[in-house]
């Protein structure tokens, strides 16, 4: 123990000191390190939440001892990866996050039992709104959403009823299509009893109304409709050229645009024609008729007005007479044909393709572009019309051309060399914390660690002191005269020449013992003699 005191007292307090610095640099260095490195590694639990549901999901959180990080001010709530599926599962019991609106757990609590009907009805109301909120919510580029209803009461005795309502309020990123917008109001109407999709307003985050409450006329749904139909007949249309272009010129090397005039007309059309040739005997009528009569001269007698008595005796005139009608009924075979032609037919097509040239290197080895050839661009032609249904009659035209991009195609490289680089963001950024990690510790050695060590091994070195006269006469050293009796003359405005005097004395000792010193170093032998001289005249 006695030796490490004396070891200590031998460095001294400057290189303790050092000693000292270094050994917590390091430590907490190392502690640092390792800290960062042994961490948990965070993932993102829930993001964009409400304030409410975030208070909800970290009171859980403590509840579960679970560490979490804060993030966008609450909005954002990061967890250890290996617990992010088992909390999501522990949380959904709960119930959260609940996206800010109430759902149907609003009928979960016990406190409803004596609840009038009225408050029922609001609940339910809610309830309602809550869940199709959350529908919406699943929906691509749908942050947030809420909805409200407007379901008229049944009243007693009454026999008109308004139809009900609803409104919708979404925060999107990006934009929503046409499609979109109509498949939220569809889901929304089918959801609620008596709700048709012209009931449903739509508004964004910026006022932007994307869809109206209309009566369900033609007139008032027909412009939405109709540029939807026409986008999805282009749409169609464009990928299918694509997708046959893609086998030949490659992926990205060619550009399609349609635009297709489509005819919205509905047109009903009955026929009826006869044809004369094809006669049927339907029925047929006969009727004959015989008459005979005699014209008897004379008058009556007696003879005559007896039984048996021959009613023609007499003379007379004979007349008889025969009648024969035939009817004879034929149908004639006729063809009635209704066609019903239904909106949406395609009056003209126009489809321009853009081609990319070939590229191929030079000498140089750098890529040169070709031009395609013509007859290859009228192959591609032909199977661009044949892709549309190209018809002529209707005036449909198709255009391929043949121009360089802006843009050479991107070199590809083989599987195997993309494996080597397939890191996701987690692993670049877990490897860009370590390389900040490794660039401060460097640091660290360099610029802090190696010049204390170079200071602690460095012995110290003793400074030469500067011989003044003290204030008494006698000569001391600079450092040990008292700072208040110097200080004192300063203050009192004494000049003390006789430092200054002996001062200039002592470099001039100090030269003439240099000088001795160099005449001794010259001359050794006779140096020796003359001492020796003088110890003996002293003797």
């Amino acid at each position: 123990m006695n030796g490490l005191i004396e070891f200590i007292r031998t460095l001294g307090p400057t290189r303790v000191a050092a000693m000292g610095a270094v050994a917590a640099i390091l430590v907490g260095m190392f502690a640092f390190i390792i800290f960062r490195v042994t961490a948990p590694e965070m993932g993102q639990l829930y993001s964009n939440l409400t304030i409410e549901d975030s208070a909800q999901i970290v009171n859980n959180l403590e509840q579960l001892a679970i560490p979490y990080e804060l993030r966008q001010d609450g909005g954002t709530i990061l967890i250890p990866k290996d617990q992010i599926a088992r909390t999501r599962m522990r949380l959904a019991e709960e119930g959260l996050p609940t996206g800010g609106s109430v759902g149907y757990e609003i009928f979960d609590r016990t406190d409803t039992l004596g609840a009038t009907s009225f408050v029922q009805n609001i609940n339910q109301l809610r309830a309602l709104e809550g869940e199709l909120a959350r529908t919406i919510r699943s929906i691509d580029r749908v942050v947030s959403a809420r909805v409200h209803l407007v379901i008229p009461e049944r009243q007693l005795f009454q026999r008109d009823v308004r139809p009900p309502s609803a409104s919708i309020a979404i925060k999107v990123r990006g934009g929503l299509g046409a499609s979109e917008v109509r498949a939220i109001q569809h889901l929304v109407a089918a959801a609620v009893d008596g709700l048709t999709p012209e009931r449903v307003s739509i508004v964004d985050d910026t006022g932007r109304l994307l869809a109206t409450a209309t009566d369900g006329t033609a007139d008032s749904m027909a412009s939405g409709e109709l540029q939807e139909r026409t986008f999805e007949i282009e749409q169609r249309l464009r990928n299918q050229i694509e997708e046959i272009l893609n086998s030949v010129v490659g992926p990205g090397r060619a550009r399609v645009r349609v635009a297709a005039e489509v005819d919205f007309n509905r047109v009903t059309e009955t026929q009826e024609r006869f044809d004369p040739e094809g006669q049927v005997v339907r029925s047929t009528q006969t009727k004959e008729e015989n008459t005979t009569r005699n014209a008897q001269q004379g008058g009556v007698t007696a003879g005559n007005q007896l039984p048996n008595a021959d009613a023609n005796g007499g003379a007379g005139d004979a007349e008889a007479s025969s009648l024969t009608e035939e009817i004879v009924n034929f149908e004639v075979s006729k063809a009635i044909r209704t066609e019903t032609l239904e909106a949406g037919r395609i009056k003209r097509l126009s489809v321009a393709v853009l081609v990319d040239g070939l590229y191929e290197p030079n000498a140089d080895g750098a890529m040169q572009y070709t031009p395609r050839p013509q007859e290859v661009l009228d192959r591609i032609a032909v199977l661009v019309r044949s892709a549309v249904g190209f018809d002529e009659s209707r005036g449909d035209v198709v255009e391929v051309v043949n121009l360089q991009f802006a843009a050479p195609p991107e070199t590809d490289f083989e599987s195997a060399e993309q494996g080597l680089f397939d890191f996701t963001r987690d692993d670049i950024m877990r490897f860009a914390e370590l390389g900040v990690l490794l660039l401060i510790s460097l640091l660290l050695l360099l610029f802090v660690v190696r010049p204390l060590l170079k200071r602690i091994v460095t012995p110290e070195e003793k400074t030469a002191q500067e011989l003044v006269i003290a204030p008494d006469g006698t000569l001391v050293a600079q450092s040990e005269l008292p700072a208040g009796e110097l200080a004192e003359d300063e203050d009192d405005g004494v000049v003390i020449e006789w430092l200054e005097e002996a001062k200039r004395e002592g470099a001039l000792q100090a030269s003439s013992i240099a000088k001795v010193g160099a005449m001794i170093e010259d001359y050794p032998t006779e140096a020796v003699t003359i001492v020796r001289g003088w110890l003996d005249e002293a003797a």
